[in-house]
């Protein structure tokens, strides 16, 4: 809270008072010279006169007793005279007090006073001499001699004196009447200044008000403006300047949440550096990213950001242009589009970059360049021994028929096995693109899996493989799919199995059933995956060991078909493996699938 001193009325309550009292002062110290100099001057003047009438009595009367009484009458109170016929005797002394004597010897003979007998100018002197009222006390009087009979060369006087008291006690009284007279003045003038400045000040209390309300965003305050003058017009503004506010926040307001909703839902990631490398503003995509920087510890000195992107804002930084680069952040790749924040005098003060995370596209732009080249890789063989063989028949290179027959079977069966690569190429991309369709029915469970599994019996015998099927379930269980795909799933599965175990191994099919899913395994005691090819076994034409592979009639793309089919039932498939103990898929379908 402000002290009264330090607001507007106090100070302008002040100023004004400060004012009145410089002028008070000024104003009581030139009247109070005046009224002494006045007041002298007045009993100067009532000296001459008393003394002018004196001196015609005395003229007039030759009686001294007739003279006294008149002469009384004349004076003033607390006048005295001496009136002297010559200089050297005394004509009549009227002298109330003590010290008669004294005064009349000190008044004769002073040498000043005594020039009167030759004058014919009365003489004004004020002296020191014992006062009227006590024998030990001197006081200043004020003497006006004045001639008598002035026709002769040496003549009387006529002496009036009178002490300064007189004077001094009409003085003391006229400076309590202008003393109260000035207090009563800066009473008023308080009073006035206090009541004007109160309702000069009213309206900008009304407005300091509104302001602290426009501070804390109240942008409805209104400033009642009721008088014509500078105030209201000031109000007028005021009132003007809040509307003015309340809009340009509003359009700030809209333009920061058009901002915010366009920043969050950009899929790519969005920050604003300042020209210490200091994050200022992300959206969510960018703060995923900056954590994942942040718990990265390999950066560049103090700076929590990636060396990459340090050195890239440093190079932007030096030569101040915008910047479109590709960078590779701990595996991660991305486009990186960086432009640059200026002041309002035109100094940069930051950049803003955009990230756009493009290890998806890379990713899926590799597996389609090693697509193409696995296809054209399954597809070179075939068609080499197509071409092959065929010339050797076509230039009658085979000789006896029983050789000719075993090319002719070569050829066929390489022409099966592109039609085969053909069309499980075809089935992905139907399954991919969703224009297979999926024929869900009501379907026993354990019937269907325990068929599929039986149509192996031969092939497990020849290779002397135990194939095996266990469940726990209800022969009655059922559940909806369609069978023919997951068919085509098991036996890609069961098939893989066999043709991946040695001999007098074993492959067993398991069906079972947990509170939400379904779960089928098919597990082998194989030759097993290594653990860093487990993620990549589903990939098209993907083999993790080429040379075991070989020659196991394999496309390299039964497990993606299978996957695929798995996921279009709304159900899981995943492999465990370990070197030298086996492999197992695993087949999660859930209940509401089923």
């Amino acid at each position: 809270m402000n002290r009264p001193w330090n607001s507007v009325v106090g100070k302008l309550w002040g100023t004004i008072l400060l004012l009145v009292l410089f002028v008070l002062f000024i104003v009581t110290v030139l009247l109070l010279e005046f009224l002494g100099d006045f007041h002298t001057e007045q009993a100067e003047e009532s000296l001459r006169k008393e003394a002018v009438t004196i001196g015609k009595i005395v003229e007039q009367h030759e009686n001294v007793e007739d003279s006294f009484k008149i002469i009384s009458d004349i004076l003033g109170t607390e006048t005295n005279t001496l009136i002297v016929r010559n200089s050297e005797s005394v004509f009549l002394s009227i002298h109330e007090g003590l010290n008669k004597e004294v005064v009349q010897e000190k008044i004769l003979d002073d040498k000043d006073l005594s020039k009167i007998y030759t004058s014919n100018e009365p003489i004004v002197k004020k002296m020191l001499m014992p006062a009227t009222n006590s024998e030990d006390r001197m006081e200043d009087y004020i003497i006006l001699a004045a001639p008598l009979e002035s026709n002769k060369n040496i003549h009387g006087a006529v002496f009036i004196y009178q002490s300064l008291e007189v004077v001094s006690k009409t003085t003391n009284s006229t400076t309590k009447i202008v003393f109260l007279s000035g207090f009563i003045a800066l009473l008023l003038t308080t009073m006035f200044t206090f009541f004007l400045t109160s309702r000069i000040t009213l309206p900008l209390r009304s407005m300091r008000e509104a302001a602290i309300q426009l501070a804390k965003g109240n942008f409805e305050t209104k400033v009642p403006y009721l008088q014509k003058d500078e105030i209201g017009e000031l109000g007028i503004a005021f009132n003007q300047m809040g509307k003015q506010l309340k809009h340009h926040v509003e359009v700030i307001n809209q333009e920061k949440e058009q901002l915010a909703s366009i920043l969050t839902s950009m899929t790519d990631a969005v920050i604003t550096f300042d020209t210490k490398f200091e994050v200022q503003v992300t959206n969510p995509q960018a703060d995923i990213l900056i954590e994942k920087w942040y718990k990265n510890a390999e950066t560049l000195g103090d700076s929590k950001l990636p060396a990459e992107l340090h050195h890239l804002l440093e190079y932007v930084f030096d030569v101040k242009e915008e910047f479109d680069e590709k960078l590779e952040i701990k595996g991660s790749y991305f486009a990186a589009s960086i432009s640059l924040l200026y002041t309002s005098g035109n100094v940069v003060r930051g950049a803003v970059i955009v990230l756009r995370d493009m290890t998806e596209q890379h990713r899926l732009d590799k597996m389609r360049s090693d697509f193409i080249a696995n296809v054209s890789h399954e597809l070179r063989t075939p068609i080499s021994m197509l071409q092959g063989y065929s010339e050797a028949i076509i230039d009658n290179v085979v000789t006896t028929e029983e050789d000719k027959h075993e090319m002719i079977r070569i050829i066929y069966d390489e022409s099966k096995r592109m039609g085969r690569l053909v069309t499980e190429l075809l089935d992905l991309a139907r399954l991919e693109s969703g224009y297979l369709s999926i024929y869900k029915e009501e379907v026993s469970v354990v019937p269907t899996i325990e068929r599929i599994t039986q149509k192996f019996d031969q092939v497990a015998k020849e290779k002397e493989i135990g194939l095996y099927f266990e469940h726990n379930l209800n022969e009655s269980l059922s559940m909806e799919l369609d069978e023919d795909r997951m068919e085509q799933v098991l036996t890609n599965l069961i098939d893989n199995a066999l043709r991946h175990t040695k001999e007098d191994g074993s492959v067993t099919v398991q069906l079972s059933k947990t509170e939400s899913q379904f779960v089928i395994k098919v597990i082998d005691t194989g030759y097993g995956i290594p653990k860093e090819d487990l993620p990549y076994v589903f990939e098209r034409f993907y083999k993790a060991d080429k040379a075991r592979t070989r020659g196991k009639s394999g496309t390299g793309l039964g497990l993606a078909i299978a996957k695929n089919i798995v996921e279009r039932h709304d159900g899981v498939l995943t492999a465990e493996s370990e070197i030298g103990v086996g492999t197992s898929f695993i087949i999660k379908l859930p209940m509401k699938a089923m």
